[in-house]
């Protein structure tokens, strides 16, 4: 039987007084049976390469009762007719404020609405949020404003064998969990070369900073969102577009504290290069630079999720580059739910 089949019974001359499917690892079927008791219809969909039994009981015109059995197993479906659901975070790592719950798929979803309708978001405390599609092979949802301190969620992606449309299904369900900790939120205003670190809304500590050389690599304005944390990366702008060879060109080996806030490679780091400048000037290439107490500092006291707001410059951030969900209104986020 193929998984894009809804599982329905029919019963010829009489009605139905029991209806039970069991699957994998002796998992129950839901379905509801229609007010005449003559139909019967699965409320989920079923799993590939499967074996179920059907156990019914009806009763015929005559008032005579009869039990019925019935096993069947559904095709196997190929690795290419079946997407992956993954998860941006470790089961059970603790996170800032700003963390948006990220779900990816490694072959492209058509059929947004029907995997969307099976994730599902809870959190302790209850904070209302939304789903926002970022791309056929990604989904995103937020809470309506910056998760609470101490919240405890659970992702849920009950896809397994749920259409994705073009031929596509989900492979299986998955779940984890995470934890959000202090609300790490920093301020950051260009035209004063200044950070300001907030822990649950006291201020803790001001670091002078420099940021991107204006008018050629201007940093962006707007909500960013610490996505990944290296004790040192290699940083070579030829990932940005810029010959490592040209005067504007650099590859540096160990840049120490290297906490990254973009796509396009906006990071927070270690500059001991440009001490001279921070708190004064704007002369990077965008990234954020600090001296390396300072980046030490901050790598220490912050989770992926943290929030880093920045003001200054006319360049806007985006939705898509990094974790850049907190850019608009949550109802025009909301809108981005294929079930809108």
């Amino acid at each position: 039987m193929d998984v894009d089949r809804k599982l329905r019974l029919r019963v010829e001359a009489g009605t139905f007084e029991a209806v039970e499917v069991t699957g994998p690892e002796g998992s129950s079927i839901e379905g509801r049976l229609s007010p005449d008791k003559t139909r019967w219809a699965a409320r989920s969909p079923l799993r590939a390469n499967s074996r179920y039994r059907i156990t019914s009981t009806a009763t015929d015109t005559e008032s005579r009762e009869g039990t019925f059995e019935s096993v069947f197993r559904t095709r196997e479906l190929t690795l290419d007719e079946q997407t992956y659901p993954s998860f941006a975070l470790a089961d059970g790592q603790t996170v800032g404020v700003g963390m948006p719950v990220v779900i990816r798929f490694d072959i492209p979803v058509t059929d947004q609405a029907s995997i969307e309708r099976h994730l599902k978001v809870t959190s302790r405390p209850a904070q209302a949020g939304a789903f926002r599609w970022v791309s056929g092979q990604e989904v995103h949802w937020r809470p309506k404003a910056y998760w609470r301190p101490g919240t405890d969620v659970t992702v849920e992606a009950d896809i397994g064998g749920v259409p994705a449309g073009s031929g596509i299904y989900g492979q299986k369900d998955r779940r984890m969990t995470f934890q959000v900790g202090d609300a790490m939120v920093s301020e950051v205003d260009m035209t004063t070369h200044q950070m300001q670190v907030f822990r649950n809304g006291k201020l803790v500590r001001t670091i002078p900073i420099t940021t991107g050389e204006q008018p050629k690599f201007t940093t962006r304005s707007g909500i960013k969102v610490i996505s990944e944390k290296y004790r040192s990366k290699r940083m070579n702008s030829a990932t940005v577009g810029i010959d490592p060879d040209s005067a504007d060109g650099y590859d540096l080996d160990d840049v120490e504290y290297a906490m990254r806030l973009t796509n396009s490679g906006e990071f927070v780091h270690a500059a001991p290069w440009s001490v001279g400048s921070q708190g004064s000037a704007n002369v990077s290439h965008g990234c954020t630079g600090m001296s390396t107490a300072n980046a030490e500092w901050l790598y220490n006291n912050t989770n992926v999720g943290d929030v880093i707001e920045y003001v200054g410059t006319d360049k806007p951030m985006d939705l898509t580059n990094g974790f850049g969900d907190w850019n608009t209104s949550f109802r025009d986020y909301r809108a981005g739910s294929a079930l809108s």
